[in-house]
């Protein structure tokens, strides 16, 4: 694949992602009056562009994936009026092709030392995740157990959405029926600390009208912040898996976990690959 390839494609990514993220942003969280029918949700691009002190052409541009450049203190701006949370923010960053800012270098979830932790790990699956269920890191052992991760587009890589709307997740998830509600009770106790940020508000808002169960469940209230310790998954190719779960936290007080799955048995322990090419 070719640079010009690569860049067309990344530019054509960050304008589905800005997007996405004005159309969940409604004109009154940020201040603005509901005047007239919006054919669209969310803000209009104009909006946005005067929030964040752009020209409107320039921003319009930049959601119809033209070869521009953007300064770091533009993609600043955006991502402050769209709302962008630490793991929206530096995609943001790396779509735009921009050096990340010193202050956000310094917070990355996923640092070199990380990633390094990652692949040693393999063959055993080991998946990184905020509180939000978004997968901000996983290695090739975790892609091999739940299939090309990869190929998930950003805005669904989240295992909350993938365990609720992705099939071929709920068919390798053989305890699903019992697993999920304490999955759902989790996120609701994990969202307490983060009632009113958009991100969380629109994820809740997106299961509700796409997952009957979470629709059904949500209005209970349950909550549990005790993690699953064994699961059970049917792999498309070697069948039955048990793994035992060891969840670890980035920090003292810190909402990124660093799971890692490790065979419960023998067999288990026998079916893994024994090495990526």
């Amino acid at each position: 694949m070719t640079t010009a390839v690569e860049s067309e494609l990344r530019r054509q990514e960050l304008a589905r992602f800005l997007r996405s993220r004005r159309e969940r942003i409604t004109p009154e969280q940020v201040g603005l009056p509901m005047l007239g029918r919006r054919r669209t949700p969310g803000l209009r691009r104009e909006e946005v562009a005067q929030l964040a002190g752009v020209g409107v052409t320039w921003y319009t541009w930049l959601e119809q994936g033209r070869d521009i450049n953007a300064s770091e203190q533009v993609l600043q701006a955006i991502a402050r009026t769209l709302r962008l949370d630490p793991h929206e923010h530096t995609h943001l960053f790396r779509l735009a092709g921009a050096p990340e800012p010193e202050s956000e270098k310094d917070c990355q979830v996923i640092s070199p030392q990380l990633e390094m932790m990652l692949k040693k790990l393999e063959p055993y699956p080991v998946a990184v995740r905020n509180a939000r269920c978004d997968l901000l890191g996983y290695n090739r052992g975790y892609t091999w157990l739940m299939g090309e991760v990869d190929a998930i587009p950003f805005e669904d890589r989240n295992t909350l959405v993938q365990c609720l709307l992705n099939p071929q997740w709920r068919e390798r998830m053989l305890d699903w029926e019992t697993n999920i509600p304490r999955v759902i009770a989790s996120f609701r106790a994990a969202m307490a600390e983060h009632v009113a940020e958009p991100a969380w508000k629109n994820l809740v808002k997106r299961l509700k009208a796409e997952s009957p169960l979470f629709a059904e469940l949500w209005p209970h209230h349950d909550v549990n912040s005790e993690p699953i310790r064994t699961k059970r998954y049917l792999h498309p190719d070697v069948g039955l898996l048990r793994f035992n779960f060891t969840y670890l936290y980035s920090g003292r007080r810190s909402e990124i976990t660093f799971s890692t799955y490790t065979p419960a048995d023998e067999e288990t322990a026998a079916k893994l690959p024994l090495m990526f090419d």
